[in-house]
Protein backbone atom coordinates (compact mmCIF):
# COMPACT_ATOMS: atom_id res chain seq x y z
CA UNK A 1 0.00 0.00 0.00
CA UNK A 2 1.68 3.20 -1.01
CA UNK A 3 0.48 7.04 1.08
CA UNK A 4 0.53 10.22 -0.84
CA UNK A 5 3.75 12.14 0.75
CA UNK A 6 0.51 14.43 1.93
CA UNK A 7 0.20 11.65 4.84
CA UNK A 8 3.93 12.69 5.59
CA UNK A 9 3.94 16.11 5.91
CA UNK A 10 0.09 16.53 7.49
CA UNK A 11 1.18 14.01 10.32
CA UNK A 12 4.54 16.32 10.57
CA UNK A 13 2.49 19.25 10.66
CA UNK A 14 0.18 17.94 12.83
CA UNK A 15 3.08 17.36 15.63
CA UNK A 16 4.65 20.66 14.82
CA UNK A 17 1.60 22.41 15.78
CA UNK A 18 0.82 19.84 18.86
CA UNK A 19 4.25 21.96 20.53
CA UNK A 20 2.27 24.75 20.44
CA UNK A 21 1.00 26.66 23.75
CA UNK A 22 -2.33 27.65 24.37
CA UNK A 23 -4.24 29.68 21.66
CA UNK A 24 -0.87 29.77 19.42
CA UNK A 25 -1.08 29.02 15.99
CA UNK A 26 2.01 28.86 13.08
CA UNK A 27 1.50 29.82 9.39
CA UNK A 28 0.89 27.54 6.84
CA UNK A 29 4.21 29.11 4.66
CA UNK A 30 6.64 28.57 7.87
CA UNK A 31 5.63 25.14 8.21
CA UNK A 32 6.00 24.30 4.66
CA UNK A 33 9.76 25.95 5.08
CA UNK A 34 10.11 23.94 7.95
CA UNK A 35 9.12 20.77 6.28
CA UNK A 36 10.91 21.05 2.81
CA UNK A 37 7.81 21.00 1.05
CA UNK A 38 5.94 23.46 -1.58
CA UNK A 39 3.32 25.81 0.55
CA UNK A 40 0.56 25.45 -1.74
CA UNK A 41 0.43 21.98 -1.59
CA UNK A 42 0.55 21.63 1.79
CA UNK A 43 -1.92 23.98 2.05
CA UNK A 44 -4.36 21.95 -0.09
CA UNK A 45 -3.62 19.05 2.92
CA UNK A 46 -4.04 21.66 5.92
CA UNK A 47 -7.53 22.41 4.45
CA UNK A 48 -8.45 18.89 4.36
CA UNK A 49 -7.08 18.68 8.58
CA UNK A 50 -9.75 21.54 8.88
CA UNK A 51 -12.62 20.21 7.38
CA UNK A 52 -12.30 17.31 9.40
CA UNK A 53 -11.57 18.91 12.61
CA UNK A 54 -8.20 18.14 13.14
CA UNK A 55 -7.15 21.46 12.99
CA UNK A 56 -8.47 25.29 13.49
CA UNK A 57 -7.84 27.94 11.01
CA UNK A 58 -7.48 31.24 12.21
CA UNK A 59 -7.87 33.79 9.76
CA UNK A 60 -6.02 37.51 9.89
CA UNK A 61 -2.69 38.65 9.42
CA UNK A 62 -1.39 37.20 12.74
CA UNK A 63 -3.78 33.72 11.50
CA UNK A 64 -1.75 30.29 10.92
CA UNK A 65 -3.14 26.80 12.22
CA UNK A 66 -3.44 25.12 15.87
CA UNK A 67 -5.10 22.05 16.92
CA UNK A 68 -8.74 21.45 17.33
CA UNK A 69 -8.43 19.07 20.05
CA UNK A 70 -6.41 17.45 22.37
CA UNK A 71 -3.26 15.40 21.09
CA UNK A 72 -4.89 12.08 22.76
CA UNK A 73 -7.94 12.55 20.96
CA UNK A 74 -6.44 13.04 17.51
CA UNK A 75 -5.19 9.09 15.97
CA UNK A 76 -2.94 8.41 13.05
CA UNK A 77 -5.88 7.21 11.25
CA UNK A 78 -7.30 10.80 11.67
CA UNK A 79 -5.01 12.56 10.02
CA UNK A 80 -4.49 9.53 7.53
CA UNK A 81 -8.27 9.38 6.98
CA UNK A 82 -8.48 12.68 6.68
CA UNK A 83 -5.57 13.44 3.69
CA UNK A 84 -6.14 9.99 1.74
CA UNK A 85 -10.40 9.92 2.21
CA UNK A 86 -12.05 7.16 3.68
CA UNK A 87 -12.21 5.06 0.40
CA UNK A 88 -10.42 1.54 0.58
CA UNK A 89 -6.98 1.21 -0.80
CA UNK A 90 -8.38 -1.58 -2.52
CA UNK A 91 -11.23 -1.34 -5.04
CA UNK A 92 -12.19 -4.33 -6.61
CA UNK A 93 -13.64 -4.13 -10.36
CA UNK A 94 -14.62 -7.26 -9.97
CA UNK A 95 -12.51 -8.74 -13.33
CA UNK A 96 -13.35 -12.32 -12.73
CA UNK A 97 -16.46 -11.62 -14.06
CA UNK A 98 -14.67 -10.45 -17.50
CA UNK A 99 -12.21 -11.14 -20.48
CA UNK A 100 -12.58 -14.02 -22.22
CA UNK A 101 -15.19 -16.40 -22.57
CA UNK A 102 -16.98 -14.30 -19.96
CA UNK A 103 -19.64 -16.53 -17.48
CA UNK A 104 -23.11 -14.95 -15.82
CA UNK A 105 -22.66 -13.80 -12.75
CA UNK A 106 -24.64 -16.40 -10.79
CA UNK A 107 -21.21 -18.42 -11.64
CA UNK A 108 -19.64 -16.23 -9.18
CA UNK A 109 -20.01 -16.56 -5.13
CA UNK A 110 -20.55 -13.35 -4.02
CA UNK A 111 -19.04 -11.25 -2.40
CA UNK A 112 -15.49 -12.10 -4.05
CA UNK A 113 -12.88 -13.60 -1.68
CA UNK A 114 -9.85 -11.76 -2.84
CA UNK A 115 -12.26 -8.06 -2.18
CA UNK A 116 -12.80 -9.57 1.25
CA UNK A 117 -9.14 -10.69 2.22
CA UNK A 118 -8.08 -6.85 0.99
CA UNK A 119 -10.72 -5.12 3.08
CA UNK A 120 -9.70 -7.51 6.11
CA UNK A 121 -5.92 -6.36 5.66
CA UNK A 122 -7.29 -3.00 5.45
CA UNK A 123 -9.57 -2.68 8.07
CA UNK A 124 -6.73 -4.32 10.62
CA UNK A 125 -3.90 -1.69 8.71
CA UNK A 126 -6.82 0.96 9.74
CA UNK A 127 -7.13 -0.16 13.52
CA UNK A 128 -3.65 -0.15 13.94
CA UNK A 129 -3.34 3.29 13.19
CA UNK A 130 -6.06 4.16 15.21
CA UNK A 131 -4.36 3.06 18.11
CA UNK A 132 -1.43 5.29 18.20
CA UNK A 133 -2.42 8.90 19.19
CA UNK A 134 -0.12 12.23 18.46
CA UNK A 135 0.08 12.06 22.21
CA UNK A 136 1.69 9.22 22.05
CA UNK A 137 3.79 10.15 19.12
CA UNK A 138 5.04 13.14 20.90
CA UNK A 139 5.50 10.69 24.12
CA UNK A 140 7.86 8.87 22.11
CA UNK A 141 9.60 11.65 20.28
CA UNK A 142 10.25 13.40 23.77
CA UNK A 143 12.03 9.84 25.11
CA UNK A 144 13.91 9.51 21.66
CA UNK A 145 14.94 12.54 20.11
CA UNK A 146 18.35 13.71 19.40
CA UNK A 147 18.62 16.62 21.38
CA UNK A 148 20.20 19.00 18.45
CA UNK A 149 16.29 18.24 16.92
CA UNK A 150 14.35 19.43 19.99
CA UNK A 151 16.35 22.31 19.80
CA UNK A 152 15.89 22.84 16.03
CA UNK A 153 12.24 22.33 16.71
CA UNK A 154 11.48 25.07 19.44
CA UNK A 155 14.06 27.38 17.18
CA UNK A 156 11.19 27.12 14.76
CA UNK A 157 8.25 27.32 16.79
CA UNK A 158 9.66 30.04 18.77
CA UNK A 159 10.52 31.97 15.76
CA UNK A 160 6.83 32.15 13.69
CA UNK A 161 4.38 31.21 17.13
CA UNK A 162 1.67 33.52 16.95
CA UNK A 163 0.12 34.30 19.74
CA UNK A 164 -3.97 34.44 19.84
CA UNK A 165 -6.45 36.16 22.00
CA UNK A 166 -8.22 33.72 24.56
Amino acid sequence: MKLSDGVEAAIHCVTALAALEGNETLPATALAEFHGVSPSYLLKHLKKLVAAGILESVSGPAGGYRLARRTDRISLADVVLAVEGAQPAFRCHDIRKKGVDPLPDDAFPLPCNINLAMLRAEQAYRAELAKTSIAQLMDDFTEQADPRVVARGCAFRDRFKRPQGA
